[in-house]
């Protein structure tokens, strides 16, 4: 896809639209081109208003891959890429700020708070990390290069600049960056020896937000250690333990090293081994939360990232300047 002529808008990039026909393979390829642009956009948004087709034009400052205007009864390009702003609404502020670890001439690595999302994402636009930083210090081009839960905290690189961002992408394509976890859960079981590594067959249902360990070959791999025991088992403290479930559990700090990048890795092999982590909302029980409850944070927190750059061949590390709390897990 051709890069966008249109900037972002409030820190939100322009919408992509690709016109049906052309000769380049893509999903709407075989479809009939219609005559005009308002054509294309009626067929395209069937559920709205005239106003709001052609607002795309006006408010939206509608413009084809070469940044050209686009009119209402202009011809359509056959599989032409066209670029629009959507009105996005007003988003209630998430109240935890993003730190900054790090800055040069073409990274940015902060500090991700618990429950902002790390760029748009359903009913989070404005609210991301992206979006607010591209505000916040007038960098327009900033890019996330991996992803980091909404509610897990920690270490989050961003690009600063496209002429660079590939090279430091394909790190993460190519698994050469070594990213590192803390996490809170209950105390391991006798009989549970670390380190261990955990293999299994992850597989997201479609419509569901719980990832499922199932039968095949693996396809995610997660190195764990167990670094101290906080509370011991039969001594928890106030509000210590596995989100809204009873009984008294001790908790311990874990280590933890996703050699594969599955959604919800870490989480899904924690809880197989009957170790949730604490404050997690979706695993064992799926608890639908509310986004806006902030009173249980996942203890889980991206608290390491290292590489060879790209550029200098030299090693790199970054440390968050976060900590875990157990105490900050809501009581059963």
């Amino acid at each position: 896809m051709p890069r966008s002529p249109l900037p972002p808008r409030e820190g939100i990039s322009a919408t992509a639209l690709r016109a049906p026909g052309g000769k380049a393979t893509h999903a709407k390829s075989h479809l009939p081109v219609p005559e005009t642009i308002g054509a294309w956009l009626e067929s395209e948004f069937p559920e709205a208003s005239p106003a709001a087709r052609r607002g795309l034009l006006a408010q939206g400052d509608m413009r084809d891959e070469v940044g050209r205007a686009v009119a209402w009864e202009d011809p359509v390009i056959p599989g032409g890429f066209y670029f629009f702003h959507r009105p996005v609404p007003a988003e209630e502020r998430i109240p935890f700020e993003v730190g900054i670890a790090f800055e040069d001439e073409d990274l940015l690595v902060v500090d991700k708070p618990h429950f902002l999302a790390s760029t748009p994402n359903g009913r989070f636009v404005r609210e991301c990390v992206v979006t607010r930083l591209r505000v916040v210090l007038d960098l327009p081009d900033l890019v996330a290069i991996h992803r980091l839960d909404r509610i897990t905290a920690g270490l989050l690189i961003l690009s600063k600049r496209p002429e660079t961002r590939g090279r430091y992408q394909r790190l993460f394509q190519d698994r050469l960056v070594t990213k590192t976890y803390q996490a809170l859960a209950p105390v391991p079981p006798p009989g549970l020896e670390f380190p261990l590594v955990r293999q299994s067959r992850l597989v997201k249902p479609e419509g569901g937000r719980q990832v499922l360990e199932v039968d095949g070959e693996p396809n995610a791999t997660s190195r764990i250690r167990l670094l101290r025991t906080i509370t011991p088992a039969g001594h928890s403290e106030a509000k210590a333990g596995p989100p809204r479930r009873g009984g008294a559990v001790g908790v311990a700090e874990y280590e933890l090293e996703p050699v594969t990048g599955k959604t919800h890795q870490l989480r899904v092999h924690m809880n197989a081994l009957g170790l949730p982590i604490l404050g997690d909302p979706v695993y064992p029980v799926d608890l639908a939360p509310d986004p806006y409850d902030f009173s249980s944070p996942l203890q889980l927190l991206a608290s390491e990232i290292a590489f060879d750059d790209p550029q200098t061949g030299r090693p790199r590390r970054f440390t968050t300047q976060l900590n875990l709390d157990p105490t900050a897990v809501a009581a059963p």
